[in-house]
């Protein structure tokens, strides 16, 4: 599919979720990976909460389900214990701001050493990463079956893009699909342009698998310098996961982290996750989808009309 572009250097090394540490130490040349699972008890739920904002205290109640309101508050509240582990601050002292299209950020009196970061959950798993004065997106999608990818794809992606996709295997095309999905939400994310950018204007194509070679080529054809200036690559998650992070510059030493909740247990040994995956109901499928499955969606409608 191509060799990564000049100067574009990639970590190739393989990323595994091991278990943080209280204060973790990020380097300048660091990108940290947390992996978490957004199910906790009402006792920890509460402490999350009292750490948000009344923003975002605002935000979680527009939610109409009680599983999405919960699972906003888990994924807020451990953005800012994260974000806490590594300032000299607590989690309820954090603030934030948003970009044009609604990227968060730390504000100044936050931070003063300008910490990056993003995330993205889905249905009961959340992905964060964070790095030191680089822009940086991370994008997480649960690999769905009930949705017309290759229409969407045929639509919104880019001709290299679709010629990729119609070359796979056809039992491992909807894989296929999410996984570049999650490349190119990422590189959008990472950008802050939201989806004002065309999403059949770059390619992004991995080079190989996920278990041999994680790394992504990206390419702009109008913008080639700009295409450089980026690091992209696939990242593990859980079963019937697709993840991707994009970061600006090189990508240098990449740890994974993997939050535990009260329960002691890591999320993919938890099985009632792995039953809700498999057959979930239609009013469950409907409270879990957030806004990553809805520009899916979005450009599914589009394609109808």
């Amino acid at each position: 599919m191509g060799p990564v572009a000049k100067g574009q250097k990639m970590n190739q090394a393989k990323l595994t979720w091991t278990t943080p540490p209280d204060k973790p130490v990020l380097a300048s040349d660091e990108v940290h990976v947390w992996l978490a699972d957004l199910e906790h008890p009402v006792p920890q739920l509460k402490t999350l909460r009292d750490t948000l904002s009344s923003g975002e205290l605002e935000r979680a109640d527009r939610f109409h389900f009680q599983r999405d309101r919960e699972q906003f508050i888990a994924a807020r509240g451990l953005l800012r214990a994260i974000l806490s582990r590594y300032l000299d601050r607590g989690p309820d002292e954090l603030t934030f701001s948003y970009g044009p299209n609604g990227k968060p950020a730390l504000t100044s009196e936050s931070d003063e050493g300008e910490l990056c970061f993003n995330l993205s959950r889905r249905q009961g798993l959340a992905l964060y990463a964070v790095t030191r004065g680089q822009k940086i997106g991370v994008d997480l999608e649960l690999i769905r079956e009930d949705l017309a990818c290759e229409q969407i794809a045929e639509r919104f992606f880019s001709p290299r893009e679709n010629a990729a996709l119609q070359a796979t295997p056809m039992q491992m095309r909807q894989e296929a699909f999410f996984t570049l999905w999650t490349c190119k939400e990422s590189y959008i994310k990472a950008t802050g342009t939201g989806l004002s950018l065309p999403l059949d204007q770059f390619n992004v194509l991995p080079i190989a698998t996920l278990a041999t070679k994680p790394e992504v080529f990206l390419s702009i054809e109008k913008d080639p310098e700009e295409a450089a200036r980026w690091s992209l690559r696939m990242l593990p998650a859980a079963p019937r996961y697709a993840a991707a992070l994009a970061v600006e510059g090189h990508l240098g030493q990449l740890k994974g982290w993997q939050w535990r909740n009260d329960t002691g247990r890591p999320r993919e040994h938890r099985q009632e996750f792995s039953a809700l995956d498999q057959k979930p109901a239609v009013h469950q499928r409907r409270e879990t989808r957030v806004h990553g499955d809805r520009r899916i969606e979005a450009l599914g409608e589009r394609i109808q009309k």
